[in-house]
Formats: structure tokens, C-alpha cells, sequence
């Protein structure tokens, strides 16, 4: 197990849900989950272009007697040698500073807002800017657990679309879970689409790989987040392009973190992915 994903845990029933969604996921790619059990309300994340502070939720401080037993409990049940993160380095006696040298991180779609925002699909304004920012995927969980089956990558033809499909490919070899491609026309032909793949090194690995590629007018966009499978990893790329899409996660993103409630496996403009 190579691949390290950074799990912050909620000692609740909805933050069981979340880290069954973790250790499902890394035993599907051959990672390891490594737990960091908050003691205090916010930590520090230092990315190369930028510094997050996040504020915790007062449920990740829930019951902290039993956190430990929980986590090693799942960590038994889903035969995975326990290993948990404790940070060396505080800013601030109460402000400690996590690592940011992981594969991929696990997060709810809030870790700062109240249960009940989640339930409508918000995405918080913290998240947002971990994805922005963070130079690994992140993986933003379902509400309940969910175990995925399949891989779906949404493609648009932009450098992040691109680094998703690179994404979506290194899980399917990883999991040997079957891929396929959605994409939604704007002004451009399939052809189009399918040349920019053509002129890529990705190539074979689409050939080998890639059950199929479906493709949408643009008046058929909700129909396409439909036809998803509900048991299937989208993979998609954060943010587009200007000053107004840069604050906002990308006008197509947005509609689909607050319509889906599948598993979101999400890129930011600044992850690097390596098939490696």
C-alpha cells in the first residue's frame, strides 16, 4: 500500500459513514487510510500557493473517550492494520499544522458547517478551498456509505477534464472496476472530443480501458447525471477559467456536487496526478 488518503475523523454515526466510505476506497485502489482524530476545533493545511485554516464542526470533538475504539473497530472490520496521523508542528498551542504530503483526502461535503446544510448538498466554502488548492484528489464522500462498482469520468476537453481522465484511469487500473466517459457537447463533434484524447499518451489506456463514451447535447445534462449509475465514482475536474469561476467551483460543478449523491472524486487546478 503505497498511496496514503488523509481521513479526519467524526466521532458520529454520520462521520462512520464517511470513514466506511474511506476505507472502501483505499481497499479498491490498494491505499491506506491514515486518521487524524481532531483534539482541537481548527488545524492549519500550508499548500504551496496557500495557507487553509479550517474550522471543524463541534461534532468532529464528539465524545473524544471513544473515537480511538471506534477507529480501530472499522479499521478491524475492514482488515486493515490501523494508522493514525499526529501532527508535529503547532502554529498555536490550540492550532495544529496537518500535512499536506498525502495521495488523496477524504472529506464530507462540509467539515465547518451544521448537519443540516449537508442534507441539502451544500459543498462548505472550507472544502472549496482545499480543492483549490490541494495538489492531490479529494474525495468527497456520500452522505451515507455507498459502495461504488463502476467509474465514471466527466469529460469536457479542459487541461482539468484532461487530468481527470487520468484520474479515472489510474483508479480502474487500480480497482479493475469498468470506466466510462461522459461528456456533454457544447459547440464542439464527438470527433473533436475524441481527437483530443487521439493526440494524447492516454491513447491505449482509453482503448484498454474505457467500456464506453456517451455523449449529451447540452439540453440533455440532466439526463446524462441520471443515467450515472447510482453505485458509480464520478471523477471530475474543479473550476474552469476567469475571476468569477476561480472563487466559484465551476458552474457545472456546482450543479452536479448539489444534484448527485454519488461518491465525488474531485481534481482542483493545482493536483497533479501521476499513473505512477
Amino acid at each position: 500500500m503505497n498511496y496514503k488518503l488523509l481521513h479526519i475523523f467524526r466521532n458520529t454515526p454520520f462521520g462512520r459513514e464517511t470513514f466506511l466510505q474511506s476505507l472502501y476506497f483505499c481497499k479498491k485502489i490498494n491505499a491506506h487510510p491514515v486518521v487524524y482524530i481532531p483534539k482541537t476545533d481548527k488545524f492549519l493545511m500550508y499548500f504551496s500557493n496557500d495557507v487553509v485554516q479550517v474550522n471543524l464542526d463541534n461534532s468532529f470533538l464528539a465524545f473524544p473517550d471513544t473515537a480511538h475504539e471506534h477507529v480501530i473497530a472499522l479499521f478491524d472490520e475492514a482488515g486493515i492494520p490501523p494508522r493514525f496521523y499526529e501532527p508535529k508542528d503547532f502554529t498555536a498551542s490550540t492550532l495544529p499544522d496537518i500535512s499536506s504530503q498525502f495521495d488523496y483526502m477524504c472529506s464530507p461535503r462540509s467539515i465547518s458547517d451544521r448537519s443540516s446544510k449537508i442534507g441539502l448538498g451544500l459543498l462548505g466554502p472550507k472544502v472549496r478551498r482545499m480543492i483549490k488548492q490541494a495538489t492531490f484528489p479529494i474525495l468527497i464522500a456520500s452522505p451515507v456509505f455507498k459502495a461504488w462498482k463502476s467509474i465514471s469520468v466527466f469529460f469536457g476537453g479542459s487541461s482539468n477534464a484532461m487530468n481527470a481522465l487520468v484520474l479515472g484511469l489510474k483508479i480502474a487500473i487500480a480497482s479493475g472496476f469498468p470506466l466510462k466517459i461522459y461528456t456533454v457537447l457544447e459547440k464542439d463533434s464527438e470527433e473533436v472530443y475524441r481527437d483530443m484524447v487521439r493526440g494524447s499518451e492516454l491513447e491505449e489506456l482509453v482503448d484498454q480501458y474505457v467500456n464506453e463514451w456517451c455523449f449529451y447535447e447540452s439540453s440533455g445534462f440532466d439526463r446524462m447525471l441520471y443515467e450515472v449509475p447510482h453505485d458509480s465514482l464520478i471523477v471530475l475536474g474543479a473550476y474552469g477559467h476567469g475571476v468569477i469561476k476561480e472563487i466559484l467551483l465551476g458552474s457545472k460543478m456546482e450543479y452536479i456536487q448539489s444534484t448527485v449523491t454519488n461518491n465525488l472524486l474531485v481534481t482542483g487546478p493545482n493536483c497533479r496526478i501521476s499513473l505512477k
